[in-house]
């Protein structure tokens, strides 16, 4: 089995890039923290190389950058190529097959900031009337209405 689960923070801002037949690929990596400290008490951290493909690259491109937090599921991978001199390359990376964002759009990320957008601070939300307040009554769940029959067939398990 072949299963990688990460999570950690962009090291630089997502590279898109489109191949010949048109697919959307992003390259970036990201740096975690190892759990035990080394002998001078200080934390080692692991920069792992992740690629995704097609739309979720594009969505990677879009909504994440340097210092994002992102959870990544995937596979190990490993390939190699010829470069330009004529060398063996090897790389091994993680091919992402989801890529979960787990920072808020608005986080305090410096490069995340978009000029378009009213920085929001929780003293907005304070002391404002405008604000509603949910009421039992506007819940589309609240009241079901007559019981609910349920047969040993409709249980899965």
């Amino acid at each position: 089995m072949n299963k990688a689960f990460l999570i950690g923070r962009l090291t630089r801002d997502p590279e898109l890039r489109y191949s010949s037949s048109n697919a959307a690929i992003v390259n970036f990596s990201i740096a975690i923290d190892r759990q035990y400290t080394n002998n001078q008490g200080q934390r080692e951290t692991d920069f792992i190389n992740i690629v995704a493909f097609q739309k979720q690259a594009e969505n990677i491109k879009k909504y994440v950058f340097k210092g994002s937090l992102v959870a990544v599921d995937g596979r190990i991978q490993t390939r190699n190529y010829e470069d330009k001199d004529g060398k063996r390359v090897y790389v091994t990376e993680v091919v992402a097959d989801r890529v979960q964002f787990l920072d808020s759009k608005n986080s305090n990320n410096t490069s995340m900031v978009n000029d378009n957008e009213p920085d929001v601070s929780p003293a907005d939300f304070q002391n404002n009337d405008d604000l509603k307040e949910t009421n039992v009554s506007d819940d589309v769940f609240a009241d079901f209405g007559s019981s609910i029959e349920i047969s040993d067939d409709d249980i899965a398990f």
